[in-house]
């Protein structure tokens, strides 16, 4: 059921899938980021902790739940790191 609240950027993505017709959650592209060094992977970690604090959901990166920002606040996390 698709609600009539839809954000633009869920039509734009829509309407470049030629598989979709109204709604897209996810955006397709073909732009992959290559991590090329541990200042890159870092900076991109750095991006995904942020997002929920950005968001306003937490006010640090490692309250939100789902994070692994808690693994690196020396803190368990839901999931077992590996960390490289």
């Amino acid at each position: 059921m698709h609600t009539r609240n839809a954000c633009a950027s869920e039509e734009r993505a829509a309407s470049k899938s030629s598989n979709v017709k109204e709604y897209q959650f996810w955006q397709h592209n073909n732009k992959p980021i290559e991590l090329w060094s541990t200042a890159v992977i870092e900076q991109k970690a750095d991006y995904l902790h942020d997002n929920p604090v950005v968001s306003g959901f937490v006010n640090e990166a490692w309250h939100w739940k789902y994070s692994s920002a808690i693994d690196y606040s020396g803190a368990k996390g839901l999931i077992d790191l590996e960390e490289l």
